[in-house]
């Protein structure tokens, strides 16, 4: 499990593009998001760099939770 903070989370929307990229790199994984904590976990066999990576591209650049 790879918990992150992601600042830039506000919506339902922001939880759908998120989720997009996530299923990117890791179509399997299982995302879980607190939108008021703009915290995310996910269950993934992806690297964390690589989830890293894939959240910034798509506009969300994400932190160590």
């Amino acid at each position: 499990m790879i918990a992150l903070t992601i600042p830039k989370i506000r919506c339902e929307g922001c939880v759908a593009s998120v989720e997009k990229a996530v299923a990117s790199v890791d179509p399997a994984a299982v995302v879980k998001t607190d939108i008021e904590a703009r915290r995310v976990e996910v269950a993934t066999e992806a690297d964390r760099q690589t989830l890293l990576t894939a959240l910034a591209s798509a506009g969300y650049p994400a932190e160590e939770a």
